[in-house]
């Protein structure tokens, strides 16, 4: 018997509450992605050049190159030969609305547990034995969370290092949605 994705709405939050708890603990006590950022040595200067130019919130990248044939021309290579050659990203002012991020993260969270348990429920039956849930539920997971950050430290330059911790982080959370989902799957009967 088929399993439906309104049987599943308790791992689905509960695996998403998880994996936020997990997320917290990652951030919070364990603060392996404080390594993730570094300060540039001249971040006054550089913030006041940003300031007197008043970017709206948005990615930047400089040099900025409209259209791929520009780099074809030698004014284009000049600025990307001399550097510094980044991707920007500019936020609101002010501090941080940790209410609302924290709000965005959980939802996160519980939609990828929502796409995990979809795809669970058009490959495994009720009464699925633990171990088989774990393993399906575990893959997804990983897809769901992590796979799609790699393009970053492929074409914007994120450190790969940095990639390695997100994969890190996308394996826990696929534990924890993998064993939630196989401890509370439906039953055969």
């Amino acid at each position: 018997m088929s399993v439906t994705l309104l049987q599943l709405w308790l791992p689905i939050v509960l695996a998403g509450v998880f994996c936020w708890i997990a997320s917290a603990i990652i951030h919070m006590v364990l603060k392996y992605h404080n390594a993730d950022y570094r300060p540039l040595g001249n971040e006054d200067q550089v913030s006041d050049a940003m300031r007197a130019g008043d970017p709206a919130p948005g990615l930047y990248s400089m040099p900025y190159c409209h259209d791929m044939k520009d780099m074809a021309e030698e004014s284009m290579q000049a600025k990307f030969n001399q550097g510094p050659v980044a991707m920007v990203t500019v936020m609101n002012k002010g501090m941080p609305p940790m209410g609302k991020l924290l709000g965005q993260q959980i939802l996160f969270f519980i939609v990828g547990c929502l796409l995990m348990a979809y795809v669970a429920t058009q490959a495994l039956p009720t009464g699925a034995d633990y171990l088989v849930v774990f393993r399906l539920v575990m893959a997804v997971g990983f897809l769901t969370y992590g796979w799609g950050l790699l393009p970053f430290s492929i074409w914007y330059g994120h450190p790969w290092s940095n990639s390695m911790r997100y994969l890190l982080d996308a394996l826990i959370y696929a534990a924890v949605a993998a064993g939630t989902f196989a401890w509370l799957w439906p039953a055969a009967g």
